[in-house]
């Protein structure tokens, strides 16, 4: 399972989820930045065989749009801290590898 974290959320995830998600990264490490369009995000992510943690509605109306994969993690929690994040995903780690494994849904909503 591998999960890229979008860039309207903090990069400091990787290192709260990695002993959880043991491949996970940022949008920084993958050599795009933090103003590429989620065009390019969805088209790297899909490339390179990456779900993508968000809490950004476009990437719902891309999947609606392209179907999927990518897969999208949608995180409706509102504005929160990284840590509230970081414990919201450890709490749905279950759910996630299920979503995962699920070849029939391709967007995951998380409140």
């Amino acid at each position: 399972m591998k999960l890229l974290i979008d860039a309207n959320l903090s990069w400091r995830l990787v290192g709260l989820l990695q002993n959880n998600f043991a491949q996970i990264t940022h949008v920084i490490n993958t050599g795009l930045n933090e103003s590429s369009t989620d065009t390019v995000i969805w088209n790297y992510a899909q490339q390179n065989h990456y779900s993508i943690i968000t809490n950004d509605d476009d990437f719902y109306l891309l999947a609606l749009a392209k179907g999927f994969p990518p897969k999208i993690i949608l995180l409706k929690t509102g504005n929160q801290s990284t840590k509230y994040i970081a414990e919201i995903l450890v709490k749905h780690k279950t759910e996630i590898e299920n979503f995962m494994a699920n070849e029939e849904y391709g967007v995951l909503e998380i409140y």
